[in-house]
């Protein structure tokens, strides 16, 4: 068995995501950052807040990035370890993190940063995603191709792609997406035309904070979403996290570039389940969620060969 860690980005925050997280000294300080750091009670909206407050960028990420940590912290305490790390979205940070390309408290800062500057983003452009079921990208790309303010954002799985844009975008290519035989198309909790170029101006800003960050390379391999390839360079893994802002997320990609690499099993780190539900239909893939099956049920990954 040779384990990857994935973890999830936005859209799999809910309320009360902290409540199943073992608790820590560590992950209580690192609330008290990024509390400080937000200027938010991110612990308060965690367990009791409307839908509206909880989908903004700012509270999701925060609390996303240290719930995927601490999950992921509590699989290495069980003697899980991992042979390479992905992320989708935001957990490509957390990703970073787990792979020794920055700590935990400076990934946290870049998170509070990039949240703040994808919110101001969004606010100046409204929009949204859809989650599309029953159509392959191909056939997305020529329902929405003449849509203006409407792109491909996800390549999530066979069969489930995920198209974002301006509020008016995304409405025309609803319409064009039901006659072209969509089975289903469901809004995402996002809040904002995430993975598209409407963010160039919060990855520009962003790059430049990058340029004065430190990172060193990576421990184990990371598999980016803009580029699902396995990378331990830090300036390769720098650049490519500049460019997932305003890039697809090619994750039906990096599942089959980690089992091609040898990863055949995926422990997802982080709330919920959606990237263990993505596995599924992926043949040669098991996954497994630490949240879910929980850290005491699935420690038959220990040993997993680095």
């Amino acid at each position: 068995m040779n384990v990857a860690f994935v973890f999830p980005g936005q859209g799999s925050q809910r309320l009360g995501m902290l409540e199943p997280l073992p608790r820590t000294s560590s992950l209580s300080r690192l609330l008290d950052a990024a509390e400080a750091l937000s200027d938010l009670d991110l612990r308060t909206l965690a367990e009791s807040c409307t839908s509206e407050q909880l989908t903004d960028t700012r509270v999701a990420q925060p609390l996303l990035y240290l719930a995927d940590w601490a999950w992921a912290r509590a699989a290495l305490d069980a003697g899980i370890i991992p042979s390479a790390v992905a992320g989708h979205s935001l957990g490509e940070l957390a990703a970073l993190a787990v792979a020794g390309v920055f700590s935990v408290e400076a990934g946290l800062e870049l998170v509070i940063e990039r949240s703040r500057l994808m919110a101001d983003c969004a606010a100046a452009t409204p929009g949204g995603m859809l989650a599309v079921l029953g159509l392959d990208a191909d056939d997305i790309e020529k329902a929405i191709g003449a849509t203006p303010g409407v792109w491909i954002a996800n390549d999530n799985s066979p069969g489930q792609v995920v198209i974002s844009g301006t509020s008016a975008g995304v409405a025309a290519a609803t319409e064009a997406l039901a006659v072209a035989g969509a089975r289903r198309i469901i809004p995402l909790s996002v809040a904002g035309p995430f993975h598209t170029p409407l963010m160039k101006p919060a990855a520009d800003t962003f790059a430049q904070l990058l340029e004065q960050a430190v990172f060193q390379d990576a421990a184990l391999p990371v598999y980016s979403n803009s580029l699902p390839t396995a990378s331990l360079d830090a300036a390769d893994l720098k650049r490519r996290l500049v460019a997932q802002i305003v890039e697809p997320v090619r994750w039906t990609e990096t599942m089959r570039a980690l089992l091609a690499d040898g990863c055949d099993t995926l422990l997802e780190c982080g709330p919920g389940a959606v990237l263990t539900g993505l596995a599924k239909r992926m043949d040669g893939l098991t996954a497994r969620s630490a949240e879910q099956d929980g850290i005491a049920a699935i420690t038959d990954m220990q040993g997993s060969d680095r």
